[in-house]
């Protein structure tokens, strides 16, 4: 039985963990020159093929590091792994695998990458073990409300291990030493934790004493101890040498598990796991929008998304190649959103002899953006609307019955990818004044966990003249997810609580059009629009622009007309205040577009998002087809990215071709005292003519087939 003290005695496990918690986040400054940019800072493209227990005898190291070497690749994760050792490990439980031998596979893989000039990150798996651990740890484990450790579901033989048990502690941080002690590793990385998605729930011993799960209290220690195992494994990491670091495998969007701003501040990397499309109805701006969530909370540091060139998806093959397509959209995606792009496979034998298919489609992709890199180092966004990004009610806020959280977001991002708008993800948590005072405007999808303080500073940002937009429930509750008996931002929107939610039963209800609005262009030869599926009643407000229809029977037709066909309850308010304008939609309109897409709802979000920013953006981009828009300021000047999704797989099902669309007129204020010399269409290669009219810049893309790039040089 592996002892802790016998760790100790080992010098695999060591240290004052307690002083790793009281310490600064990330390394001292005297380690780092201040004129020296952290290695990781400066990584432009990532690859990664998940070794298999089969390949030590399988994969051909010297192929498989020419391979990484010809994608220009500036880092590649190794396996180490903490479930089957890939080295001849000396750490008690660390399995070596059944086709090992005497063989140092991991080394074998470390020098011919090092041979190379790539870096050589470290990677574990501390979520699962085998029976034989168990026997001798039954502490390290998850159980089940049976008290039963909890198996594998797909191979019976593992079982999952408990984050809050010693095995993070003792076990993990054995192996992080000892391949300390052996390799010359750049950093060390775990993949799968934190966990994705959820949080993991457990009633071993050490759970039993924490809040319960899906709650709050809950998320609190939650993250207390993600805190605490990143800070113990970085430290672990720099006892190779100060540059080396920590980072862990993150992910899920807006619904990830982990505090993002406490990450954020936290972690030097942010390897985003979102390899592909998964589910049956997943839209393909799936991997932009996580972009978005990583410049949110990482503050211009690093952040990676994995593209799995297997087949992600519902159904899985995890050693075929997808649609050459698909992938290629995804990488489109992680470099316009402003990440560095990760090639991944699974497994050499299959990876690098049964299905070559991936190999060239990623070294041809990689050496194009490697041809352009000064166009991909990015300084910060160009936009002046923001979208905040409520971590807390994806988390804990109870929908209505049958409605899926996502579906919020999924219906405002659309909305404002049809009405070509740019915008930034803004945490939130990110609301202070120097957080906002980009943003002319801020959009809130049903945002409906807001502490006192955050509405104290939307408050603020709404008096300083900033105009918010907010749907639904946002601000009915408290960040502890306690309802309020009215909107925390009551005051400021001007609304008050009616009654409570209601639903649909036939017919939703219409919003009788009372008076002519800049939010109603393109409405005519109409009294009413749709409603929403859901809305919460308000108090009467005056001079409504429009008001609520009840819903009424749909079936049968006789009966289909509005026994009250009209009420003084709102169906918006809008408040012009100084230079705010304030807008709220008392019904899950973005949602209710998104799960019907009625075309009325989505121009009413767009023309309503229009007013509430001014109609003003500092990037405009005209033209046929449904686009994602980035600009960024870039070290080489100026960048606008177009991602073309005009496709008739754009929400379900792999892309199979692009059809390309037609001309975009591009328009860019330029800040003061800049100039361009030069715009360049990356994808294209060809220069294109540009003209400065009123302090901006105008061109125009003649075609985009899947992404274009239009590079301005500045000077």
């Amino acid at each position: 039985m592996m002892e802790r003290r016998t760790l100790l005695k080992a010098g695999l496990a060591a240290g004052p963990w307690a002083s790793v918690v009281g310490a600064a986040d990330g390394p001292d400054a005297a380690d780092v020159p201040v004129s020296e940019v952290p290695w990781q800072r400066k990584i432009r493209r990532v690859g990664q093929l998940n070794m298999t227990e089969h390949d030590p005898v399988a994969l051909n190291v010297e192929e498989w590091a020419d391979y990484w070497a010809s994608l220009k690749v500036d880092a590649v994760l190794v396996s180490v792994t903490g479930i089957l050792a890939f080295y001849q490990t000396k750490v008690p439980f660390h399995r070596k695998g059944k086709f090992l031998g005497d063989r140092d596979f991991f080394g074998d893989c470390c020098a011919a990458a090092k041979k190379r000039g790539i870096h050589v990150i470290a990677r574990m798996s501390p979520d699962l073990n085998w029976e034989d651990a168990v026997q001798a740890h039954p502490e390290w484990f998850q159980r089940d409300q049976q008290g039963n450790v909890v198996h594998h579901t797909e191979d019976p033989r593992l079982f999952r291990t408990c984050m809050f048990s010693p095995y993070m502690t003792d076990y993990i941080p054995a192996i992080m030493r000892e391949v300390n002690s052996l390799y010359d590793v750049d950093g060390i990385f775990t993949n799968a934790w934190p966990p994705l998605g959820n949080v993991p729930v457990c009633t071993c011993d050490e759970c039993r004493r924490l809040p319960r799960p899906g709650t709050p209290d809950y998320w609190d220690k939650f993250n207390e101890r993600t805190v605490y195992l990143w800070k113990l494994y970085d430290s672990i990491a720099k006892e190779k040498k100060p540059s080396n670091f920590y980072f862990a495998n993150l992910g899920g969007g807006i619904r990830a598990t982990p505090d993002l701003k406490r990450l954020g501040e936290l972690c030097e990397w942010f390897q985003c796991d979102n390899q592909g499309r998964g589910g049956d109805d997943t839209p393909i701006w799936g991997c932009a929008l996580q972009g978005r969530v990583c410049n949110a909370v990482q503050q211009g540091k690093m952040s990676t998304n994995v593209t799995g060139a297997w087949s992600t998806g519902a159904i899985r093959w995890r050693n075929a190649y997808k649609s050459p397509a698909e992938a290629q959209m995804w990488m489109d995606e992680t470099v316009a959103s402003g990440m560095v792009p990760y090639h991944h496979f699974i497994g050499g034998e299959t990876g690098m002899g049964e299905d070559r298919r991936w190999l060239e489609p990623g070294r041809k992709y990689f050496n194009w953006t490697a041809k352009h890199d000064r166009h991909f180092v990015n300084r910060r966004s160009i936009c002046n609307l923001g979208v905040v990004m409520g971590q807390r009610t994806h988390l804990f806020y109870t929908p209505p019955r049958g409605v899926a959280m996502a579906q919020y977001m999924d219906g405002m991002y659309y909305a404002l990818l049809e009405g070509r708008f740019l915008f930034d993800f803004v945490h939130e948590d990110n609301l202070a004044p120097q957080d906002l005072q980009k943003y002319s405007a801020l959009v809130l999808p049903n945002t409906a966990l807001l502490s006192d303080e955050q509405c104290r500073q939307l408050r603020a940002y709404a008096a300083s003249g900033g105009s918010l937009l907010a749907t639904f429930e946002t601000s009915m509750y408290t960040e502890r997810n306690q309802r309020r008996a009215d909107f925390g931002l009551a005051d400021v929107f001007g609304i008050h609580k009616a009654g409570d939610v209601k639903g649909t039963n036939g017919n939703a209800y219409y919003a009788r059009i009372e008076k002519p609005h800049e939010i109603l262009a393109g409405f005519a030869d109409t009294h009413w629009l749709p409603g929403a599926e859901y809305r919460l009643p308000i108090a009467p407000v005056d001079g409504p622009v429009l008001t609520v229809v009840p819903g009424f029977v749909a079936y049968p037709p006789e009966l289909a007309y509005p026994p009250q066909p009209h009420t003084d309850e709102p169906a918006v308010v809008l408040r012009e205040k100084g230079k705010s304008r304030l807008a709220y939609f008392p019904g899950d309109i973005e949602r209710t577009m998104w799960r019907s897409g009625h075309t009325d709802l989505s121009r009413l979000l767009q023309n309503t998002i229009r007013w509430v920013s001014g109609g003003s953006a500092p990037v405009s981009v005209e033209g046929d087809g449904v686009i994602e828009t980035f600009a960024w300021e870039t070290e080489a000047g100026f960048a606008v990215h177009v991602l073309n999704y005009t496709n008739p797989n754009m929400h379900r099902g792999w892309i199979r071709n692009f059809y390309p669309i037609g001309a975009q007129k591009v328009r860019m204020k330029l800040p003061a005292g800049r100039r361009v010399t030069r715009v360049e269409l990356l994808r294209a290669e060809t220069n294109v003519p540009f003209r400065v009219t009123g302090g901006a810049i105008e061109f125009t893309i003649p075609k985009v087939v899947d992404y274009e790039v239009a590079a301005m040089y500045s000077a």
